[in-house]
């Protein structure tokens, strides 16, 4: 009876996760495993998908987040035995490109920006500006290495060194990620993990992506023209669609910009 009614013919589904912005422990809008973890879930859950996209377009921030997401994708695609692609957009940079490495395989534009693969950290320091104030700082601790960095005291060198001893660790952990994810695609005669980021080719020529592609023309070439597509992605808050909160809307939209801004975006 169904070859009779063309139009019950289903093609093969890609679920698609849009995942953008600042990776971040919280706040209106911000990047963390908790607030896509319902669509994760769901896309890898509903029906049969053939394949999972994820359509990243991140600038990095948490380590632990980044991690976080990047496990549960990597999770559910072994669990539901189906194959992850990520599409990056403007960036997938630093905790960005974490998330892209969930991916079995990554394509990005020919004028996306790739890399960035460290760890960094940045403050200011207060002490001489709360000095000419004459504003007394006063701490007390339990403990030597409670007031580790405060921005407020004169910056310490024990601190300082605590502080790149658990920034390498870190590395360390971003840089176990990309091999292990991307083993057997990595330029061997460059070192990949300083910092430094690479524009479309460039990132395919040493191996951070597997080629220069869109998600749509690419699903469609890997699993054909009756590919149907299934968007999962977060709904704005209620009061937000009233204009309510605009306040800290609008922090957030600097901090993303800030945050973005790095990369000349």
């Amino acid at each position: 009876m169904k070859r009779f009614l063309p139009f019950l013919s289903k093609g093969p589904v890609v679920a698609v996760i849009r995942l953008q912005g600042v990776i971040s422990t919280g706040g209106r809008g911000g990047l963390n495993d908790a607030a896509p973890a319902p669509l994760i879930e769901k896309a890898f859950a509903r029906g049969k998908p053939a394949a999972v996209a994820l359509s990243i377009n991140s600038p990095g921030g948490s380590p632990v987040q980044s991690s976080l997401i990047a496990s549960r994708i990597r999770r559910l695609s072994a669990e539901k035995n189906v194959p992850v692609h990520a599409f990056v957009e403007d960036v997938a940079a630093s905790g960005g490109y974490w998330l892209a490495s969930a991916a079995d395989h990554i394509w990005a534009d020919e004028t996306s920006i790739v890399g960035s693969i460290g760890v960094i950290s940045a403050g200011f320091g207060l002490n001489e500006f709360i000095a000419r104030h004459g504003i007394e700082r006063r701490v007390y601790t339990a403990g030597k290495s409670k007031s580790m960095l405060d921005p407020f005291q004169p910056e310490k060198p024990e601190d300082v060194a605590r502080l790149r001893s658990l920034q390498d660790e870190i590395h360390k952990a971003f840089i176990n990620q990309v091999k292990t994810r991307r083993a057997g695609k990595l330029a061997e005669d460059r070192d990949l993990f300083t910092g430094e980021i690479w524009v479309g080719q460039g990132a395919q020529e040493v191996g951070l992506i597997d080629g220069i592609a869109h998600l749509v023309p690419k699903m469609k070439q890997l699993f054909g023209d009756k590919v149907k597509f299934a968007a999962y992605q977060r709904r704005r808050p209620f009061l937000s669609r009233f204009g309510l909160a605009l306040a800290e809307d609008a922090l957030g939209t600097l901090e993303d910009r800030a945050a973005f801004a790095r990369f000349g975006l």
